[in-house]
């Protein structure tokens, strides 16, 4: 009994004690980032994505004093990078990916190995600009001339994609117009061009940074780009509005998450980071180079363009007559 009432003695002038050391003394929590910052991919080299991940992670670098590299995990329509990401649960782990691959998998995919309200936003960081292409060997220069030529063969020509996003759009697209395509799946846009180049393929929507390199080499043709807005580095081709085919425009959103449990204090202090990099008139150049539109945001206005894009989706998918499979 003696020794409880001593313990307990002691454990109590120990606490007093320590109440009593200034706060300056205890030791402060590591300021993040406190450790090598890697930055997640869900699609391969040569993406728009992966080409403005390089660049923001090489000036990031330089701002947070740590360093942050970037991890390509390219396939099954993105969830191979999705899974790997919320797979390791750290805090210096962070996805930089289009939306408009987690925004479609509920109706592409049969219970994907990932829970997209696992994914905390942080900032968009671009709107990719996504082209309709074709080879130049296949001498149509308009999708009403793409349409024509696609009805006087029904099946027989085929299409890709890379993101679930592109292949909804694609596919409502076809029904509307009663026209009948064969979707050719490819794990990421690297080879999908190269067989558009050789005419494998007919048709390819993808990120404008992909197909650039060939269409300055002269095989690939854009007929149009889906963005409401035309391409700084494309500016003679049109929209798909423009063309007169709305019901195929997509404004593609590119950004950063972190896991849910990062505090969104944090997150608000990336984004901030990500702002002023991208402010940086050089670093804006060279990503508007890769066929992209720069417009950075807040943890706060991502969230509510992932919600617009999410209801466009849902409409798109009740005109397919598809149900959310999770």
């Amino acid at each position: 009994m003696k020794n409880s009432a001593f313990f307990a003695a002691v454990m109590v002038s120990a606490l007093l004690l320590l109440a009593t050391v200034p706060l300056a003394q205890l030791p402060a929590a590591p300021i993040w980032p406190h450790r090598t910052v890697k930055l997640i991919v869900p699609l391969g080299p040569a993406s728009g994505a992966d080409a403005t991940a390089r660049l923001l992670a090489d000036h990031l670098s330089r701002r947070w004093s740590q360093a942050v590299f970037v991890e390509n995990r390219p396939g099954a329509d993105g969830i191979a990078g999705f899974s790997a990401f919320l797979g390791g649960a750290d805090d210096h782990v962070l996805l930089f990916t289009p939306t408009g691959t987690f925004t479609a998998h509920p109706f592409l995919h049969e219970q994907p190995a990932y829970n997209p309200n696992e994914l905390a936003p942080i900032a968009r960081v671009t709107n990719t600009l996504v082209a309709i292409t074709v080879p130049t060997s296949l001498n149509v220069n308009s999708l009403a001339e793409l349409i024509t030529f696609v009805r006087s063969q029904p099946g027989r020509y085929h299409w890709t994609s890379i993101t679930g996003a592109t292949e909804l759009i694609f596919s409502a697209f076809l029904k509307s117009a009663g026209l009948s395509m064969v979707r050719v799946p490819y794990r990421d846009g690297v080879r999908a061009v190269n067989d558009l180049s050789e005419r494998r393929i007919e048709v390819f929507l993808s990120a404008l940074a992909t197909v650039l390199p060939q269409v300055r080499g002269g095989k690939i043709k854009i007929l149009a780009v889906t963005n409401h807005q035309r391409s700084p580095s494309a500016p003679d081709v049109p929209t798909v509005t423009e063309a007169g085919y709305p019901a195929l425009q997509y404004d593609g959103l590119v950004g950063l998450f972190a896991t849910a449990g990062m505090p969104v204090e944090l997150r608000e202090r990336i984004a901030g980071d990500v702002r002023a990099v991208i402010a940086n008139p050089a670093v804006a150049a060279r990503v508007a180079g890769t066929g992209q539109i720069v417009a950075p945001g807040t943890p706060a206005e991502f969230a509510r363009s992932i919600d617009g894009q999410r209801a466009t989706f849902i409409a798109i998918a009740r005109s397919l007559g598809l149900q959310p499979r999770r």
